[in-house]
């Protein structure tokens, strides 16, 4: 085979292309930095693009600092977000998106395998800042405030850290010693913990404990509520004490048939436990159809996988000794869910409720000029600061989604603004570079390369306890996830510009330097925009900026 029939270069149509190349040189290439599609889809605001880039190095430690220094706690996130920059992922239109959670989790428990621990702070700025829960946003905001230098201590209710995740999420999805070690290590960084220590009096615990600030994260642990006849009210328990009950070491005693009311990712939890307590048949019941549903797609495919059932379109009107009386539901033109005066019975012994949480801001409520919304405290929306100078709050705890990265990405948010106003200064959130997406690319650089799948526990093995269903990848298949990142709207010096120009205006700078242009040389003629497969390089008028 020919060196010419093994060369890939796209070569440029000069017959398309008047005015091209012009004796007076009308525009010129300029190398850019742009933002890509994970980095702006990661409510933790990770730079996604550059830590699988030095993985793709083998700088796995380097990778990992990088990681963490937008999120702290890269194993609890590699098994329970919900990935939302897979779906923002431009290579999912090429074949598949890159696994991105699950080179997250890799990394997670490779540093947890090493003893990788966070930096020292390199100052001290001699200020206090008490955190209020120690769910994912108080400890995000507890570990940010800590490198930026302030003195951090947490007071939780709980007996032990977590919030949520340990008590709300199961175990079987994030193993406690994984969620461990992670605290742990914020514990190392100089984070006070003070647990089983609820908040009755904020003020006054503020002035006690001389604190300059504070960030309330508390979390949404109270279960709403709604009255169902019955004959017997033992038989109904609400999902969040249910689950409390079974991650702190318990087995709640439930019947043969139990049905879970609600349609969120609670409900599927509560679901999944009561299949692992023993029970023959566990059905969701919900008021509206799957579409509706608030439970994300892949919970809801995991409860079904291990045979809990889904009963769509129905509301629990009344609870007999052995069934319940169903409502036959109906969405009507404006989408909202009504009765139709059709009843069923259900077969079912014991009802979880899972109809949504509530933050526990009651403590708040005492506090002069505290402006609320409904459960939520109500917070500017750039500084995440309360209606009261100095409380900040994030997470559950103010209008927003209840995940896990939302309310981590909120304790860095917080813990920025929180810094800057103890410095008396006004937080400018950073510009951010324009989205690259994949029609701006040149997808014939890249070849078709199927994502690595992690391996699940088969179902019947599952049913048997609580370990964690889902392996993580292995050290081969997590580089090959990171070597599908396309690198969109950054330049990874392929080359590509640099063998196309048909000048040599283009000058290599070294590994890791990228290139510069020669504009002594260069003609404008955009080879070098039209060879690069990542739109890392734009074409501009001559004399303009960008």
């Amino acid at each position: 085979m020919t060196s010419e029939r093994m060369d890939m270069t796209v070569q440029p149509d000069l017959s398309a292309s008047r005015g091209r190349v012009a004796p007076v040189r009308s525009r010129r290439p300029i190398y850019l930095d742009m933002l890509p599609p994970c980095n702006a889809g990661c409510p933790a605001g990770e730079n996604i693009q550059e830590w699988l880039r030095l993985i793709k190095a083998g700088e796995l430690e380097a990778a990992w600092r990088q990681l963490v220094a937008d999120n702290p706690f890269p194993a609890i996130h590699g098994r329970v977000c919900y990935h939302p920059c897979e779906s923002a992922c431009n290579r999912k239109d090429l074949d598949s998106a890159v696994s991105i959670r699950s080179v997250e989790r890799y990394l997670g428990d490779m540093a947890i395998e090493k003893g990788w621990q966070y930096p020292k702070p390199r100052r001290r700025s001699g200020r206090r800042v008490m955190v209020v829960g120690a769910g994912p946003s108080g400890l995000s905001a507890a570990y940010h405030l800590t490198k930026l230098g302030h003195e951090v201590e947490i007071f939780d209710a709980g007996d032990l850290p977590g919030g949520m995740m340990r008590y709300g999420i199961p175990e079987y999805r994030l193993p406690r010693d994984i969620l461990d070690a992670e605290i742990d290590r914020l514990r190392e960084f100089g984070v006070v913990f003070r647990q089983n220590s609820p908040i009755k009096d904020l003020l006054a615990t503020q002035a006690e404990g001389r604190f300059d600030a504070v960030f309330v994260a508390v979390g949404a642990h109270i279960s709403k509520r709604v009255d169902i006849p019955s004959t017997d009210a033992s038989r109904v328990v609400d999902a969040v004490s249910f689950l409390r009950d079974v991650a702190s070491g318990e087995r709640p005693i439930i019947g043969r048939r139990v049905a879970i009311y609600g349609g969120g990712n609670t409900a599927m939890d509560a679901a999944r436990v009561a299949r692992r307590l023993g029970a023959e048949e566990s059905v969701v019941v919900y008021r509206r159809a799957q579409e509706h549903m608030p439970a994300h797609a892949e919970e809801l495919e995991g409860a079904q996988t291990e045979g809990v059932k889904m009963n769509w379109l129905r509301t629990i009107k009344e609870m007999h000794d052995e069934d319940l009386t169903v409502e036959i539901m109906e969405i009507d033109e404006d989408g909202k869910a009504r009765g139709t005066g059709k009843f069923e019975k259900l077969a079912a012994d014991t009802v979880i409720l899972a109809l949504g949480q509530r933050a526990d801001t009651d403590f708040l409520r005492a506090i002069p000029g505290m402006s609320f919304h409904d459960d939520v405290v109500d917070v500017d929306p750039n500084s995440l600061m309360t209606s009261v100078p100095g409380i900040f709050a994030g997470g559950d705890a103010v209008p927003s989604d209840r995940t896990v990265t939302i309310g981590t990405g909120h304790g860095k948010r917080a813990a920025r603004r929180i810094d800057a106003w103890l410095n008396t200064e006004e937080w400018i959130e950073p510009q951010k570079n324009p989205g690259v997406s994949i029609d701006e690319m040149n997808l014939w650089y890249f070849g078709d390369h199927a994502r690595r799948q992690h391996v699940e526990t088969e179902v019947d093995e599952r049913m048997g306890g609580f370990g964690e269903i889902v392996a993580g990848l292995t050290h081969d298949e997590a580089h090959f996830e990171a070597q599908r990142c396309l690198s969109c709207g950054n330049c990874f010096e392929c080359d590509g510009c640099y063998g196309a120009c048909p000048e040599d205006a283009i000058i290599k700078l070294g590994k890791g330097h990228r290139y510069r242009f020669d504009y002594e040389k260069c003609t404008g003629c955009a080879t070098c925009f039209e060879q690069c497969p990542v739109h890392a390089i734009e074409m501009i008028p001559e004399g303009g900026a960008r």
